[in-house]
């Protein structure tokens, strides 16, 4: 068996904070349905206003990319279905989440200190 953490970031496009009050709780929803369904194991979410942290377990054949891909596109799909104003008026003719993704593999910090970072992302604003 392998499974290998990756702290994954990623932010909606301009940076715009609209990842806040019902859009947050459905985020979180639909993430962590698409890590059950993607047999991804969880470790960690937190949703700020303008980015996204997520720390998770994967097999060591899925690429980090992939999983960040899978995770971008398929969120941003039930957001803007769920709540089609996001669309009309933040991210017309373009798609919710900012191309770049910051990834990093756990081993050279504990995953401690990364659940930690994340958990206590709200307390830093």
């Amino acid at each position: 068996m392998h499974s290998i953490g990756y702290h994954l970031i990623w932010c909606p496009k301009y940076r715009h904070p609209v990842l806040v009050g019902a859009v947050e709780i459905e985020l979180k929803r639909i993430l962590a349905e698409t890590c059950i369904a993607y047999d991804w194991e969880l470790e960690a979410l937190e949703i700020m206003p303008d980015h996204v942290h997520l720390f998770l377990q994967a097999d060591h054949l899925t690429a980090p990319v992939t999983i960040a891909k899978t995770l971008k596109s398929i969120s941003a799909v039930h957001l803007f279905n769920k709540f089609p104003k996001l669309k009309a008026r933040k991210f017309w003719g373009s798609g919710l989440w900012s191309r770049g993704t910051y990834y990093a593999s756990v081993g050279h910090i504990s995953e401690e200190a990364i659940r930690q970072y994340i958990e206590t992302q709200k307390d830093r604003e």
